[in-house]
């Protein structure tokens, strides 16, 4: 991956709103949600979570399909693991005390599952 589309995406994901709406997205998988449920889910204006959308999606971390009347957005969850390997492999070179963070973090997810 190249670095200026994580840096585009890092940059898309580096607000509150656009972080919740990859949390609520990332469960659910290729299914998604659509818009009016999204922004009833996080309470958030029509016209401010198509701002928000449209961020997500130009930095290709959101696919968007329609649906009937409806617009439905999906994590494209291939784009969001190719950011974090980015980070793991390219910027941090593997190094072993932070990959052991990602497998504690993991262990802990599923010890509270």
């Amino acid at each position: 991956m190249e670095q200026s589309r994580v840096l585009k995406s890092l940059s898309a994901m580096a607000h509150d709103t656009r972080l919740e709406i990859v949390r609520l997205l990332v469960p659910l998988g290729k299914d998604g949600l659509a818009a009016g449920a999204i922004a009833e889910a996080l309470g958030v204006s029509a016209s401010g979570l198509s701002f928000h959308l449209s961020q997500l999606e130009a930095a290709g971390l959101l696919t968007s399909r329609k649906a009937s009347r409806h617009v439905i957005y999906a994590a494209d969850c291939k784009a969001l693991g190719a950011v974090i390997a980015y980070l793991l492999n390219d910027c941090c070179a593997r190094d072993p005390d932070i990959c052991a963070c990602t497998d504690e973090a993991r262990q802990t997810e599923q010890a509270g599952a």
